[in-house]
């Protein structure tokens, strides 16, 4: 089996707030990945003493103890106790009902001898080649279906499609939130390599629009997780029009699991 994580912030001089992890058990018989992407805070607070990325930590290292440790748990049973556990962590200190209280999207896969689980909410992506090379993209679409109007700014999006009925979910304090994930199981046998990815390293398809979900996989393959992430920083770094990042930041974090077998 190969195995490869890259994760890197988009600025050096702050914490990334991705967390990405693989976990292979010394039983030998299957492993789980874990992918978390961060929601950067609003600058004017957000009722939590913790940073996001003290957030992800726990969140993600509770997820790939409780993937392989939890192995006849249904993985939406994992995250919702793994954010419950971690809302319990700081529930006594910060007020975890503010809309921004410490968040993040999250992928989840998890195979055996005979399948491999899958979990995604939000805009993160989970791809899967088959054995006869055919890609499928896993996504949670929500967030991009919504009218424009509602992500207008972050108070309005805050207060109307935030984790709230009609719009889109992210895993924040409330462990009913695993219930709306997208999921699915695929026989092992049907499937030869996975790739996770957050929007960050996702932009090579999504933003600049270099190729498919495919030919993403191709690259990741040909040059490595760390390859996918070099190029999307050459592609930032050339956009000095804003004609593909348009309002978004420049850098976000980036990072990438590649499972192969």
């Amino acid at each position: 089996m190969r195995t490869e994580l890259v994760s890197e912030p988009g600025d050096p001089r702050r914490p990334n707030e991705d967390f990405a992890s693989v976990a292979l058990p010394a039983g030998g018989q299957g492993g789980a990945l874990v992918l978390l992407d961060g929601v950067t805070p609003p600058p004017d607070g957000y009722g939590c003493r913790h940073s996001v990325a003290w957030f992800t930590s726990r969140l993600g290292g509770t997820l790939t103890e409780l993937s392989v440790s939890e192995r006849d748990s249904p993985l939406p049973d994992v995250l919702s106790q793994a954010i419950s556990r971690t809302a319990r962590a700081h529930a006594q200190t910060c007020d975890l009902s503010h809309p921004r209280t410490p968040q993040a999207t999250v992928v989840l896969a998890r195979w055996s001898q005979a399948a491999v689980e899958y979990l995604v909410l939000s805009d993160s992506a989970l791809l899967f080649e088959r054995q006869d090379g055919a890609v499928t993209a896993v996504l949670d679409d929500r967030l991009s279906l919504l009218p424009r109007a509602s992500l207008a700014t972050a108070a309005i999006a805050d207060s109307t499609v935030r984790n709230k009925e009609g719009g889109f979910w992210t895993a924040a304090a409330d462990p009913a939130v695993a219930a709306r994930a997208v999921t699915g199981t695929v026989a092992r046998e049907e499937v030869r390599a996975l790739v996770a990815l957050t929007d960050g390293a996702g932009r090579w398809v999504e933003t600049f629009r270099e190729g498919d979900w495919a030919d993403c996989l191709t690259l990741v393959r040909k040059t490595g997780a760390r390859g996918l992430v070099q190029r999307v920083r050459e592609l930032e770094a050339t956009d000095v029009e804003r004609e593909f990042l348009g309002r978004a930041k420049t850098h976000d974090d980036a990072s990438v699991v590649f499972v192969e077998w």
